[in-house]
């Protein structure tokens, strides 16, 4: 039985895959604020605090490479509850840490939890969803996603609030990956509410679902794949590259900021809660000016956004009314990452060849994150030797000439009116 003669209902998609996504991004949503202030009640410097913040990006990172092989072998469904495990024993090591070198290798382990979970709800969504429904279901969950970042934070804010302490919100994330995971524990086998998956031998002769191929495709050879395709990942992954670095250094900064300025956990955690939710509203229209005026209508604005709010949170340090400029900056940087939304999965859609799309896209992934887990550690490493304020216009300016480079490859890349079913790789310029 194919994946489109199979019954479906968005329904059971929402229960199976949306709710626990939406359950482990708030917990994770709420964490990302604190990080850098519960590094500083540990004794940390400002420096430090921000090199922390980036160890779940770097775990991230480090957590790309295993992924693949732990979903394939164990399956989706079982994958998103290991992975949400694991992040539950990292936070209890950030819950019980007695210095910031034991936070920080909690927090580490929570970035290999994350991108665990990311992969195998992805490889669900595409062993169970009609290939008809399959857009629709994937953007709705990168909206949930965004969601949970938003609702994370409002909720740490109200717990700090509630019991004066920043090593409560720890317990958010705990709560949140528990009950993701009875969510999964307690839903019918997926067989049961979609139909029976096919599969097909995969590389050890082993049966495999269409999500677990996918998954192993994405990570096997990984590195050899990014040779192949070493043109297209120079330019356009150049510039994807910078994307993520901005999108990741502005989810580092904001805490920092708050911190170098007085800010109390409490307000910085409901500031971030409300930039979060502009974001949000904004996936939706993003798609909108992708597919009706094309990429660079999103990517293009959206950098040149993030690059200048970055640019006048740089000059704002010092000012009167700092913490003004603060909520004014974190909220244009909010709109600005909401236009863009989604760019990344589009682009790397766009771009991958029809016969052999998962390694390419497993190779698009990791050059995005490789941006993404290097840029909070140069925000660190900048903050450590000059100040945030100049951490923030480097970051500024990257974000500017991430514009220029998209502005400049995306055209010599991808048609007006990208044939994704089709894929323009075949005959990628090198």
């Amino acid at each position: 039985m194919t994946s489109d003669e199979r019954p479906f209902s968005f329904r059971s998609v929402a229960l199976a895959a949306f709710l626990p996504t939406l359950l482990f991004s708030i917990g994770e949503g709420a964490i990302i604020p604190i990080i850098p202030i519960a590094a500083g009640n540990l004794g940390a410097t400002l420096a430090m605090a921000g090199f922390i913040a980036s160890m779940l990006m770097l775990g991230e990172l480090a957590g790309d490479i295993p992924s693949g092989w732990v979903v394939s072998r164990i399956g989706e469904r079982t994958a998103m509850i290991g992975a949400a495990a694991v992040a539950v024993a990292g936070v209890v090591v950030c819950l019980l840490s007695p210095n910031y070198w034991v936070l920080m290798a909690g927090i580490f382990v929570v970035g290999l939890a994350t991108a665990v979970f990311a992969l195998a709800r992805h490889a669900f969504m595409t062993t169970y969803v009609p290939v008809r429904y399959r857009a629709r279901a994937l953007s709705t969950l990168g909206g949930i996603f965004r969601a949970g970042w938003f609702i994370g934070p409002l909720v740490a804010s109200v717990v700090i609030a509630a019991t004066g302490s920043t090593q409560s919100v720890f317990w958010i994330f705990i709560v949140s990956c528990l009950g993701s995971v009875v969510v999964l524990l307690v839903l019918p086998d997926p067989e049961r509410m979609f139909g029976p998956a096919p599969t097909s031998p995969g590389h050890g002769g082993e049966p495999l679902t269409e999500g677990e191929e996918d998954a192993d495709e994405r990570t096997r050879g990984l590195f050899a794949t990014i040779w192949a395709f070493r043109g297209v990942l120079a330019r356009m992954g150049s510039g994807i590259s910078l994307v993520a670095a901005v999108r990741s250094a502005r989810t580092v900064l904001m805490p920092l900021w708050a911190v170098s300025i007085g800010l109390s956990e409490a307000n910085t955690a409901l500031i971030i809660g409300i930039a979060g939710a502009v974001d949000f509203a904004l996936f939706y229209a993003s798609g909108q000016l992708m597919d009706r005026f094309g990429r660079m209508w999103s990517v293009v604005p959206s950098m040149l956004g993030l690059g200048i709010g970055f640019l006048v949170l740089s000059v704002s340090h010092d000012l009167p009314g700092a913490v003004v400029w603060y909520i004014g900056v974190s909220l244009f940087l909010a709109f600005a990452n909401g236009i863009g939304s989604g760019i990344i999965m589009t682009l790397g859609a766009d771009l991958a060849p029809k016969e052999s799309p998962a390694a390419f896209l497993g190779a698009w992934r990791f050059t995005g994150d490789a941006g993404q887990a290097v840029a909070p550690l140069v925000v660190s490493l900048l903050t450590a030797l000059v100040s945030i304020a100049f951490a923030s216009g480097v970051m500024g300016v990257l974000g500017l000439v991430g514009a220029g480079l998209l502005a400049r490859f995306i055209p010599r890349y991808i048609p007006r009116r990208p044939r994704v079913a089709d894929g323009p790789a075949e005959g990628l310029p090198e």
